[in-house]
């Protein structure tokens, strides 16, 4: 019995997590919609808690029996299923206390206009329209980090520098204009293959020149702070070049 239930929570902890990603992988590749894909990551996420709490079980009775290798099978499970439920259940979280919007600027008084990417836009859900002062307000709220960078270099220079870590980050870049300073990419999530799109703007400043940032997601009402994280670390990262 005790071999039964460590091996049956690690088979069945397997079988959510591998549900967990293929949820993702089967939208990205057009096996099914958005919401299946969903509906599958929140039945594996349920699956798993039963997983974890099976291999607790089996880790306290083989532990208690001196069953070396059922206790290792259990944890391993325990770690599977904790890890399968955690993430989605971190995610929910952070949906319900970050505001949901899903474009993010470091000027959101004029913010950069996206061009060369409108045409790759053309079947998204969400416009480029910037929303205004109350979406200003919930990122100044949410991502007060979020500022443009001030640079004693030259508007071209900080340009090349700005384009640089956008490559490093493995953005791919749709359009770059030096003479309007302007850089234009787009970034895929990993597992879901969401597309968001980005836009930076070189400008000169009084004491060199002035980096902003836009990062846009084309489908989803809010987007977990991704936007956010993403020109933070484009931002930490352009300050090291800098």
């Amino acid at each position: 019995m005790t071999s039964r239930l460590a091996r049956y929570s690690l088979v069945f902890a397997i079988l959510c997590a591998l549900a967990a990603i293929v949820s993702g992988l089967g939208y990205r590749w057009g096996w099914w919609s958005l919401g299946w894909g969903f509906g599958t990551l929140r039945w594996a996420a349920y699956g798993a808690i039963v997983a974890t709490a099976l291999a607790v079980a089996g880790a306290v009775v083989s532990r208690r029996n001196r069953k070396g290798r059922d206790f290792a099978s259990a944890i391993i499970a325990l770690l599977v299923g904790a890890a399968t439920f955690g993430l989605p259940g971190v995610m929910l979280i952070k949906a319900e206390q970050l505001p949901s919007i899903h474009d993010i600027t470091t000027d959101t008084t004029d913010p950069p206009k996206f061009v060369a990417v409108l045409p790759l836009r053309a079947n998204a859900r969400n416009s480029t329209d910037y929303g205004g002062a109350n979406v200003a307000a919930q990122q100044r709220a949410a991502y007060p980090e979020i500022a443009p960078v001030y640079s004693n270099v030259p508007p071209d220079k900080a340009f090349v520098r700005a384009l640089s870590v956008a490559r490093a980050m493995g953005w791919d870049i749709v359009a770059t204009a030096p003479s309007e300073g302007r850089i234009e990419a787009t970034d895929t999530t990993l597992l879901y293959g969401f597309k968001d799109d980005i836009v930076i703007r070189v400008t000169p400043a009084p004491q060199g020149s002035r980096t902003d940032v836009r990062s846009e997601s084309r489908i989803g009402g809010g987007d977990v702070g991704t936007n956010a994280r993403r020109i933070a670390t484009f931002l930490n990262e352009l300050a090291k070049e800098s």
